[in-house]
């Protein structure tokens, strides 16, 4: 026989090793906000949101499409935020992604940046108007989280792209 290996039409030819490490690392991402920091201002963006949508940028198959929705329930009770709220949020971002992947013909790293921080920001101000009352001043620190975001997407997408590396060299 010769080395050809038959991979069946609609499955992946990477090892389904991505299939438990993308939401593990959304998981520890989401846990960032467990560390003790000690600020005036919350600047820390949302990281386990980044990192889903760093999973979704770099690799779409590696995380079903149901998956935001418990992966939000987790980052809910880690944050703080009220029960529910990053379940639709993610789970709309995870949407309207997919429908620019099927309007969009290629994307490159801009346009991944530019969607990735676009879908962060409006988590993060959606959840802003869920949480907080009206009469809270949080817009600064709000703008303060969006740019951090804008600022680590790029090594966000990274560290998605290093940890989906192949194991076994050709």
């Amino acid at each position: 026989m010769s080395g050809i290996e038959f991979i069946p039409f609609g499955q992946s030819e990477r090892p389904p090793r991505a299939r438990w490490l993308a939401p593990l690392s959304v998981v520890l991402g989401s846990s960032v906000t467990l560390i003790p920091i000690v600020a005036t201002v919350p600047m820390l963006p949302p990281f386990g949101l980044m990192m889903l949508l760093g999973w979704r940028m770099i690799r779409g198959d590696s995380m079903r499409v149901w998956a935001p929705v418990p992966l939000g329930f987790f980052d809910d009770l880690v944050s703080g935020q009220p029960l529910g709220s990053a379940m639709l949020l993610w789970t709309l971002c995870v949407l309207a992604i997919d429908v620019l992947d099927t309007r969009l013909v290629w994307r490159d790293f801009w346009q991944d940046w530019l969607i990735a921080t676009g879908a962060v920001g409006f988590c993060l101000i959606a959840g802003r108007l869920i949480a907080a009352p009206f009469g809270a001043h949080v817009d600064t620190a709000l703008l303060f989280q969006i740019l951090a975001a804008a600022a680590f997407m790029p090594v966000i997408f990274r560290l998605c792209a290093w940890l989906d590396r192949d194991t076994k060299k050709a």
